[in-house]
């Protein structure tokens, strides 16, 4: 016998035994030692950090998190040149197969101009915002 119990304010016992439970299952499932983290990062003269790509890859896939440059940095490249790099990076772990999730108000055309497509979106959203789930694949040269 067991209750459901349904809450606003989760507990950090009640996310930590599901993050828990849901960790072993997928370990015990699938390679997820194999998944490598991977991030390109810009920095300016002094050293600041103005920019970066985080994601991480796994076998052929590679996973682009998170994007951001600083607002006083955008609109010079340097967020194109983040994916590029980053990409790049990820074909060196033998990556072809590119993918992301953006949402309506973020950059969907921005990706879409560096090669991505949309393969599925979600809508119900407030203020009509749409999330989108982007890839490309890349070609592998035949040698």
């Amino acid at each position: 016998m067991f209750t459901i119990v349904t809450t606003d304010t989760p507990t950090p016992e009640q996310l930590r035994a599901v993050d828990t439970g849901l960790e072993a299952h997928n370990h015990a499932s699938a390679p997820l030692h194999d998944v490598s983290p991977l991030a390109a990062v810009a920095v300016d003269a002094s050293g600041a950090i103005v920019g970066g790509a985080i994601g991480r890859t796994w076998g052929a896939c590679c996973e682009l998190l998170q994007l951001w440059v600083s607002e006083d940095h955008r609109d010079h490249g340097i967020g194109r040149r983040l994916v590029l790099e980053f990409e790049q990076h990820a074909r060196t772990r033998d990556c072809r197969i590119f993918y992301l999730t953006t949402l309506s108000f973020q950059a969907p055309e921005f990706y879409r101009k560096l090669g991505y497509n949309v393969i599925a979106e979600i809508r119900g959203y407030p203020n009509g915002i749409v999330k989108y789930l982007m890839h490309k694949v890349t070609v592998v040269d035949a040698k």
